[in-house]
């Protein structure tokens, strides 16, 4: 049987309950995601640098192409989405001058910031080999589970 999303935010927020680390949450997470979605083709988390907040790290992914390891914040769609504070749609990245290109079998991107007491502390991103795949239903679900991993964050 398929897995839905309400099942899925089920899971999660029963997940973080136990869970010992952030990082736990957004593998289990990324894992999850990856494996019942069947558009989202790679799932990820980038992570602000504690050394320099200037720029995102690549956290715990999953997903057939190594990510970039190092963005700044002035740099791509997880820039463009650092920097507004607000979630970003591109149904076709091809069309986007921001996109920076992770593997060129990627069509769309959705990209929500996690903001942990008004800080920019991550991000949840998404990329589909498929083009429009983040409709509006799509992009409440991904920011739903983006704001499961920030209650977390802010809790632990």
């Amino acid at each position: 049987m398929a897995v839905g999303r309400e099942q899925l935010l089920q899971e999660f927020q029963e997940f973080v309950r136990t869970a010992a680390t952030a990082e736990s949450v957004m593998k289990r997470m990324a894992q999850r995601l990856h494996e019942t979605m069947t558009r989202y083709n790679w799932v990820g988390f980038y992570l602000v640098d504690p050394a320099d907040a200037g720029i995102l790290l690549v956290g715990p992914f999953v997903g057939s192409f190594t990510p970039n390891a190092r963005i700044p914040l002035d740099t791509g769609l997880c820039g463009a989405a650092a920097s507004s504070g607000q979630t970003v749609v591109v149904d076709d990245v091809s069309k986007d001058p921001r996109y920076l290109s992770g593997s060129p079998m990627v069509n769309s991107e959705i990209v929500v910031p996690i903001f942990v007491r008004n800080k920019l502390a991550a991000e949840l991103d998404i990329e589909s080999y498929f083009a429009g795949t983040f409709t509006k239903s799509e992009q409440d679900f991904v920011e739903a589970c983006a704001a499961i991993v920030g209650r977390y964050i802010e809790k632990s």
